[in-house]
């Protein structure tokens, strides 16, 4: 019982892994969201929108309240402050000269003031001062120090900071314009790639068929040929053509694994990954319906344009940016400072508070040279977005001649292909009867190829046109 669960096990485990190399199987619309979720390059652009993001919230906070705190200690080794509380004393010996002076100086300033007066006073400060000189001195030890501090700091105003989230803003947006720019471009590369592997298959198809029914006919051939009803030149104009025609097919299948290569890439598979293709050739043409494709076209839709309407907004705040620089800025704080450790002679504040206004009066012109660039790149972004605009309506004229021309050559390169078809056949039966040479045979033979592979060709050409009108659409 026990090997048996055993064994049960391991064929689930090898029937999972069996469903987990199946390839995968993906029509046009599933390739095209299947790398909008995977893909690589995708991947990075949402990275940078993500950055974007941070960069707006990182100028936000920068005017929100900021906090710092710091802690710190210090010695003095022992140092004692020493100073008298009284000042020091002098001896009264004032000569004959020094008491002419301030007599002359006193009496000046008091009238009716006497020498004797004078004398003493003199004489009462300079006893008072050797009085005080027996005093002992003041001794304040500094002791080990250490403060924690806190500190909150406020803008209040400042026109460049508004400015500046403003730009940060618009630097978010235009990273989501990148983003949708890219995935335009992924879209059009799958489906460009994917159309070009249903061709290359297609086309690979054709050899197939038409290699076999050479084959056959080479048989047929050799056969008449036995019985003298045909020449060796016959059987060997047919066997050329089969082995050129297997020559280009070997080719093709080369072409077709580079193309998958490339396309499993822009899926964001790995190349050992299996992937087949549901669509073909015929039922994308019936899906984007070409001939009914619309001329009316809003160039305002346009990612294109929407990336330099976006770069015309930040090259104005920019302007503005520089048009704040003459405002002033103003800043508030306020910081609390408690003592853990402190000496006998501390005159620090617990509590401090504040308000600054910086405000710019003279630069010897460098302000306004500053803004005056800033106007001339502004000049040069609306310059640049009328030329973008003018050249977006001739892409779209042009792009929908080449459609135009694009239909009427697959309209024509379809009847071609039936007409081939229908001459290369008659060929065909003339031959097995006689009547035909095997020269004409391998002509009608390359004639019908070369038809299919121009039918092929313009099928292709006609799905690149219109999409190329949908991606300027910004409709794809």
């Amino acid at each position: 019982m026990k090997q048996q669960t055993i064994i049960l096990l391991f064929l689930l485990l090898i029937g999972a892994v069996a469903r987990g190399q199946e390839p995968l199987r993906l029509s046009l619309s599933e390739a095209q969201d299947y790398a909008i979720e995977h893909n690589r390059t995708l991947q990075n652009s949402r990275l940078d929108v993500t950055l974007s993001e941070r960069k707006y919230k990182e100028a936000v906070a920068q005017g929100l309240p900021q906090v710092d705190a710091t802690l710190d200690w210090m010695t003095y080794f022992g140092y004692e402050m020493e100073f008298d509380i009284f000042g020091s004393g002098s001896t009264f010996q004032p000569t004959a000269e020094q008491q002419t002076d301030a007599w002359q100086q006193t009496s000046a300033a008091f009238p009716g003031f006497t020498p004797v007066d004078l004398n003493n006073y003199m004489a009462g400060a300079t006893y008072s001062g050797i009085i005080q000189s027996f005093a002992p001195k003041a001794v304040i030890p500094m002791t080990d120090a250490s403060t924690a501090k806190i500190q909150l700091g406020q803008l209040i105003y400042s026109g460049q900071y508004w400015t500046g989230i403003k730009v940060a803003k618009l630097g978010k947006k235009i990273a989501e314009q990148g983003l949708e720019n890219s995935i335009l471009d992924i879209k059009e590369s799958v489906t460009s790639t994917y159309m070009m592997a249903l061709v290359t298959e297609q086309t690979i198809e054709t050899f197939k068929k038409t290699i076999e029914n050479l084959k056959q006919i080479k048989g047929h051939t050799e056969n008449m040929f036995k019985t003298g009803m045909a020449e060796q030149t016959d059987v060997d104009q047919i066997s050329i053509q089969v082995t050129m025609l297997e020559n280009n097919q070997r080719s093709m299948e080369r072409g077709l694994q580079m193309v998958y290569s490339m396309l499993k890439f822009q899926l964001g598979l790995s190349s050992t990954d299996g992937l087949l293709l549901s669509d073909n050739i015929e039922t994308l043409i019936a899906k984007m319906n070409p001939k009914n494709s619309t001329s009316e076209f809003d160039v305002t839709n346009n990612i294109m344009f929407k990336l330099i309407e976006t770069q015309e907004d930040i090259t104005e705040k920019m302007v503005e940016m520089q048009k704040m620089a003459y405002a002033p800025t103003i800043t508030g704080f306020y910081a609390y400072n408690q003592k853990l450790l402190t000496t006998g002679f501390d005159m620090t504040p617990n509590h401090i508070a504040g308000v600054t206004m910086s405000l710019p009066v003279f630069s010897s012109g460098k302000r306004n040279q500053q803004l005056a660039q800033a106007k001339i790149e502004l000049n040069k972004v609306k310059i640049n977005k009328s030329m973008v605009e003018e050249q977006l309506n001739i892409q779209q004229k042009q792009l929908q001649l080449d459609l135009k021309t694009a239909i009427e050559n697959y309209d024509s390169q379809k009847e071609n292909v039936e007409i081939a078809r229908r001459v290369y056949a008659n060929i065909q039966n003339k031959f097995k009867q006689g009547v035909a040479s095997s020269l004409d045979l391998t002509q009608s033979n390359s004639n019908y190829l070369q038809a299919e592979s121009g039918y092929i060709q313009s099928m292709l050409s006609l799905l690149q046109a219109k999409v190329a009108l949908d991606k300027l659409h910004n409709q794809l």
